[in-house]
């Protein structure tokens, strides 16, 4: 049963996704659709059904901010994806993921401007730049010995 929720092996750790192109438009996509799935869920109580007597939150059409949310989770899950091709990336699917959510959750529960729809689209591109960033950096870091002498290590010896 636990088993169930735990988390996968291979994105516990840091693993090149190497595979075909329609391997990752297919995983980009499959991200993509979750996350906004999962954020327009779990706004169901915001967006209110009128049949229902619960009125909206906020006033303004929802498929709007889906479809913004879906080329915006499109867009960090491929960033994230090329990466992950290229070197190890910790975790790409939940970073886009949880990022697409978020994005959705908040624009479908406050209805934004389009200025501010953009700028939370710019944070979550520039989170998943840096997340990528952080996997570009150098593995294994020089160190040198305490007496200085400028004999260099490895990070694991």
């Amino acid at each position: 049963m636990t088993g169930l929720f735990a988390p996968d092996p291979l994105d516990d750790e840091a693993n090149l996704r190497p595979g075909p192109f329609w391997r990752h438009a297919l995983w980009v996509m499959g991200i993509s659709a979750a996350a906004v799935a999962a954020g327009w869920f779990t706004s169901l109580f915001r967006i209110g059904f009128k049949e229902y007597g619960l009125p909206p939150a906020a006033p303004g059409a929802l498929w709007t901010y889906l479809a913004a949310w879906v080329v915006i989770g499109l867009a960090v899950a491929t960033v994230l994806r090329v990466t992950a091709a290229k070197v190890p990336v910790y975790a790409p699917g939940r970073i886009a993921a949880g990022l697409t959510y978020l994005g959705t959750r908040l624009s479908l529960g406050w209805r934004p401007e389009a200025l501010l729809v953009g700028a939370m689209a710019a944070a979550a591109l520039i989170a998943a730049a840096v997340w990528c960033a952080l996997a570009l950096r150098p593995r294994h870091a020089k160190r040198k010995t305490e007496t200085g002498a400028g004999k260099e290590t490895g990070a694991g010896v």
